[in-house]
């Protein structure tokens, strides 16, 4: 029954449908009891799901927000017509991790140590890495036990202090990979960027399923969009750049970023 409420998003786990399930109850207790509520932090997929259900009941009063400007794991705040959600809101914490320059600390190590002292993944937005700092973004109700304990990452020795200056900047690097395919197919467009024959990438989408835009599909034959993100488990995240034309064999010329 409750699947069936969410006809209009396919391919929804069990967890997608309780979060779903969740926010649908939160919106209901802003617009009738003037309740706010605050979720754990949320994948891009989820914040996604997140933004299609409150455009789908055409509720408006909501943020999402991970502690800086385009935050990839974020939290969704509900609120009632006439409030408001400011970022200092939010019960999330900014910690900066500074050691050495010449010890080289990893974001799995980041949150391995995380890990490690038993705070839940959904306690943990954002870990950006730098040089001789690094910053991890926290709810707030963990983040005074991470300060309190946390005094090496790796085999790196780390201080700690709350807050972030905004001075880690992430630079994403990418391959460019350019070619002609058949068609728009996904099946087809995931061969050219992973390298791989057409007929073992329609196998992989069948079973492994590709995310476009964050939203998994399991259809070789989906068509795919100029602008979109998709990735396939063990065969990296690409972008569709650009479509260039065609060639005298209708073929189509096609641009890709790879993210590496």
């Amino acid at each position: 029954m409750a699947r069936a409420k969410y006809q209009f998003l396919p391919d929804l786990s069990e967890d997608d449908i309780r979060l779903l399930d969740r926010v649908s109850d939160w919106i209901m207790a802003a617009d009738e009891k003037y309740i706010t509520k605050f979720s754990a932090f949320l994948d891009e997929r989820q914040c996604l799901l997140c933004e299609k259900i409150m455009a789908s009941v055409k509720y408006e009063n909501y943020r999402l927000w991970g502690g800086y400007e385009n935050a990839a794991r974020r939290m969704l705040c509900v609120y009632p017509e006439y409030g408001e959600a400011e970022s200092e809101d939010f019960p999330i914490t900014a910690i900066t991790l500074l050691y050495r320059k010449e010890d080289k600390i990893t974001h799995r190590d980041i949150l391995g140590s995380l890990m490690g002292l038993r705070i839940k993944r959904d306690s943990v937005g954002d870990i950006l890495v730098g040089e001789g700092k690094s910053a991890v973004f926290l709810r707030s109700s963990v983040a005074g036990e991470v300060t309190s304990v946390l005094t090496k990452v790796g085999r790196a020795g780390v201080k700690l202090r709350e807050g972030y200056d905004g001075s880690i900047h992430i630079e994403q690097k990418t391959q460019e990979i350019s070619g002609t395919v058949a068609s728009m197919r996904a099946d087809c467009i995931l061969s050219l960027a992973a390298r791989i024959s057409r007929e073992k990438s329609a196998q992989l989408i069948k079973n492994v399923g590709i995310e476009i835009d964050h939203m998994l599909k399991n259809s070789p034959k989906i068509l795919l969009e100029e602008g979109c993100t998709f990735s396939v488990r063990g065969y990296g995240k690409f972008k569709l750049l650009s479509v260039d034309g065609t060639t005298k064999k209708d073929r189509i010329h096609i641009t890709l970023n790879k993210f590496v």
